[in-house]
């Protein structure tokens, strides 16, 4: 699904000397090339302040904290998504309210929000999944409207931006009350082990952030909050620099190999090649198809079979799961979500992809039409 070892092999020695250099400081906690990833990547990001942390789940988790989110207050969230984002609400004794995606894109469905609002409501958390945006513009006039905060879940899509109607163009993460990303080793910015960000215009904000992830201290033993510890390490820091300045280059191959298999497979009417929406461009970190007519899972056998490997992104919805199961909300309560869990499959992409390799896999999917 992800070849970590050609991309490496790609930039090897800029990779190893980074490492050298790190190792040669011993600074291995908070060293200095920790802050210059940050100021690398808000930079990136156009300019929006970031903080690091130690993996993506942490991010999520420091910025609830960081918003004063108390038990008992509800967040609003789709019901597709990685276990990650309910389980950070659950584990602060938040109120999961989960809400069906939009048929097309897989990311919430800012229609259905209005009727989940209630006095409890404090937060949305939209989820950019699959490397495209959410819709972000209605979803930040809801959460205005009713004074809500917006948590972004921009783990799969760094890189890719929202368009407003106005034109302007913003990076996914930035336009909320607090963004997020995670550079878990087969995102399109990958580490070598856990990491993750928080983002933030708020300067104050922003230094909340960051002293809850260092055990909630402004200054060495004094503790103004209650934190966690979650830091990014300075090895991976380190080569996520080196990263960040291919990552223009990855997201180009990415988009490459989306294009072909768009131009191969669009004559097979057993598939539905991904949608890609007018407001928002698309990173790709996965290639998610919808199967129509076939059965997923023998399709899955017979790729496997082939030597191709497929994922399927999520197979069970989180209302489905035992840990987030309600009584009010059985089975067919979100009918969107359970139809692509039962339909939806990922090919493989990434930055090391050639025509050979792509031509293959659509060609045996030709043959199982």
């Amino acid at each position: 699904m992800v070849d970590l070892l050609g991309q490496y092999q790609r930039i090897q020695p800029e990779i190893d000397d980074s490492i050298r250099q790190v190792i040669e400081s011993t600074e291995f906690i908070q060293g200095p090339a920790v802050r210059q990833f940050e100021q690398e990547l808000s930079a990136y990001a156009g300019g929006t302040p970031t903080v690091t942390c130690g993996n993506g789940t942490d991010a999520l988790q420091i910025a609830m904290m960081a918003l004063g989110l108390k038990p008992g207050d509800e967040v609003i969230l789709p019901v597709h998504t990685y276990v990650a984002t309910a389980e950070v609400i659950a584990l602060l004794r938040l109120s999961p309210v989960f809400v069906d995606v939009n048929p097309n894109t897989f990311t919430l469905d800012p229609a259905k929000l209005e009727g989940l609002i209630t006095s409890r409501t404090r937060a949305i958390v939209p989820v950019h999944l699959y490397g495209q945006c959410a819709d972000m513009e209605p979803i930040l006039a809801v959460a205005s409207q009713h004074q809500l905060h917006v948590i972004e879940d921009a783990a799969q899509s760094l890189g890719a931006r929202y368009r407003f109607r106005d034109g302007r163009q913003v990076f996914a993460g930035t336009l909320g009350t607090v963004g997020t990303t995670s550079f878990f080793p087969s995102k399109n910015l990958g580490a070598f082990g856990d990491g993750g960000a928080m983002f933030t215009r708020e300067e104050k904000l922003a230094a909340t952030l960051r002293m809850i992830a260092n055990h909630g201290q402004r200054q060495k033993y004094q503790h103004d909050l209650v934190g966690v510890n979650s830091r990014l390490d300075t090895l991976q820091a380190a080569i996520l620099r080196v990263k960040l300045r291919h990552l223009d280059e990855y997201e180009s191959r990415r988009r490459a190999v989306a294009d072909f298999y768009d131009a191969h497979l669009a004559g097979l009417a057993f598939l539905e090649t991904p949608y890609r929406a007018p407001y928002s461009t698309h990173v790709f970190h996965q290639y998610t198809l919808r199967t129509r007519g076939v059965d997923r899972d023998a399709l899955k056998d017979y790729l496997q079979k082939k030597g191709i490997p497929s994922m399927i992104y999520y197979p069970i919805p989180l209302h489905l799961q035992a840990a987030y199961r309600k009584a009010d909300k059985p089975e067919g309560s979100f009918p969107v979500t359970e139809e692509l869990s039962r339909s939806v499959l990922s090919l493989p992409i990434h930055t090391e992809m050639d025509e050979e390799q792509l031509s293959y896999i659509c060609e045996a999917l030709a043959r199982f039409a």
